[in-house]
């Protein structure tokens, strides 16, 4: 299926693709992990008839290790806290965090600094986007956003403070020889097995069943809800407004291999190892 794969090229001043071990302060992998190359082309173009395999990571920069201290927060707005928030912003304290506020606390992170990637992956239509045939379409918005720099939320390297800027590839070889030309003795032929790493936060297996949200026409012909009679019993639930199946959290991990620069992701050619299964 070579005509449904996309390529960009990411880069960033800084990068943290955390290791979930790490339970208080991030450590990051040393390369892009799969699913944070799934979240870029995500934040770029994405819609829920659709989903992304990710084929092939290519190390362009490694970058260096950095190690600094930053202020992070120790609570997290709850969802009472929203709705009352809504209702009356005067009653809800703000999370503050540095300055000795007492929300706040510093924690030390070992990130990467100057990294590059070349980021290639599937396109790929769930079972519900099969039937409305958007492949194509999906494709040529895809690259029509990518190349006039556009996406629905700045893309990360890792974590949100750490901005990618990218690019659209036409063709990945050409750009490779590209770069290695530009970086000179700079460039570096990388060859390292990495061990467990983490794939993914959703079983892409899953994923592929698919997702969509009525239309207005759709939603006007589901019947109205049940209401309770004298019996004082509740009102039956509304129908849903989708069709599909939700996805659970289901953190995969992979055994990760570069070789010369480039690492394989795709899900069909890797080897899983562990998963876990989480509760949202």
């Amino acid at each position: 299926m070579n005509g449904n794969r996309v390529t960009l090229r990411v880069w960033g001043d800084f990068a943290c693709f955390t290791r979930p071990e790490m339970k208080v302060e991030r450590v990051s992998y040393p390369v892009m992990t799969p699913s944070a190359a799934r979240g870029i082309l995500e934040a770029i173009f994405w819609e829920p008839q659709m989903y992304y395999l990710i084929d092939t990571i290519h190390i362009i920069k490694r970058g260096r290790w950095l190690s600094f201290r930053r202020n992070e927060v120790t609570n997290v707005i709850s969802l009472n806290s929203a709705k009352t928030w809504m209702q009356a912003p005067e009653k809800v304290t703000p999370i503050r965090a540095g300055g000795g506020a007492d929300d706040g606390t510093q924690r030390n992170m070992l990130a990467l600094e100057d990294v590059e990637y070349l980021i290639t992956a599937e396109v790929r239509l769930t079972d519900i986007g099969t039937r409305h045939n958007l492949l194509q379409k999906y494709l040529d918005e895809i690259a029509r956003r990518a190349q006039s720099g556009k996406c629905y939320h700045r893309p990360a390297l890792g974590v949100r403070e750490c901005a990618a800027d990218f690019e659209w590839v036409e063709n990945p070889q050409a750009m490779l020889a590209h770069r290695a030309a530009a970086l000179g003795d700079a460039w570096e032929d990388y060859t390292e097995d990495l061990g467990l790493m983490l794939y993914d936060v959703f079983d892409v297996h899953e994923r592929a069943a698919g997702f969509r949200w009525f239309t207005s026409a759709e939603l006007d012909a589901l019947p109205p809800p049940r209401q309770g009679g004298r019996s004082r019993r509740a009102a039956a639930p509304a129908p849903p407004r989708y069709e599909g199946r939700l996805v659970a959290p289901a953190a995969t991990f992979f055994h990760a291999h570069v070789q010369a620069s480039a690492m394989d992701c795709h899900p069909e050619r890797v080897r899983f190892v562990q998963q876990a299964q989480s509760h949202p």
